[in-house]
């Protein structure tokens, strides 16, 4: 099957694509194009899929750059392919050749590029990231290698949309906390359940470094199982585990 790869009008020529999960060789709860290495899926199963978004983005296998993904506000510098795994959730970069992957399962994917500079990003913010900056790091270490805010571009891909990400009143205090206007971003659910609207945070985040322009494709990783992974699917199904999107971006 012939793998989807959804883009970004504001990312321009760059190449980059959020890919779905189709086109993969996973099969059972990971059907699809499983690119998790920390998943249960078969080790062989999910390397056979990230050698297939490799070759979709032009780079040799081991030139598709990620990182240990913890859910922090930490950004790495990628200069050259032989680059370990650290712990951290955004990946900037100036060089060619190099693909630069964020994986999600609901959490936003975010890629970044500053064209005229050749400088590129890519984060994975879900709510604990978003809040604690990632998304506004991923800029400043951009700019860092040469990019100019005014021309820095992003778009953020399929993701948990309001209406499927329902949460607790603690949940909400951690926005609260850190500013009375993130009450926006919630609407009332059942009971004492609210409903939070991540890829609004995420673009009113992305908005506020002062960069050129900030869209979300408007997928819903929860609501489209035929397309996405979704983390709380899993767990509303009660499935042993699931399988994890990627999304990527090169010069």
């Amino acid at each position: 099957m012939t793998l989807e790869i959804l883009t970004a009008d504001s990312l321009g020529a760059t190449r980059h694509g959020f890919f779905s999960r189709k086109g993969g060789t996973s099969s059972g709860i990971f059907q699809g194009l499983n690119c998790g290495a920390g998943s249960s899926d078969q080790s062989e199963a999910v390397k056979i899929n990230r050698g297939r978004v490799a070759d979709a983005m032009q780079v040799p296998y081991d030139h598709l750059i990620g990182v240990h993904q913890i859910h922090s506000a930490d950004v790495v510098t990628v200069h050259t392919a032989n680059t370990d795994h650290p712990k951290a959730d955004a990946l900037v970069t100036a060089t060619k050749g190099i693909a630069l992957s964020v994986l999600s399962a609901d959490c936003q994917p975010v890629l970044f590029a500053d064209t005229q500079a050749g400088v590129i990003g890519a984060a994975h913010a879900g709510w604990k990231g978003a809040l604690d900056g990632v998304l506004t790091q991923t800029v400043e270490a951009m700019i860092a290698l040469g990019a100019k805010r005014e021309n820095i571009c992003a778009a953020i891909g399929p993701c948990i949309s309001q209406r499927a990400y329902e949460v607790g009143p603690d949940f909400m205090d951690n926005f609260i906390d850190k500013d009375p206007d993130n009450a926006h971003f919630f609407t009332q659910g059942n009971g004492d359940r609210l409903q939070f609207d991540l890829p609004a945070f995420g673009l009113k985040s992305l908005r506020e470094t002062g960069i050129a322009t900030a869209e979300w494709t408007r997928h819903c990783t929860y609501s489209d199982p035929e397309r996405f992974y979704s983390y709380r699917r899993s767990v509303h199904q009660k499935e042993a585990d699931y399988g994890r999107l990627i999304a990527a971006i090169s010069l």
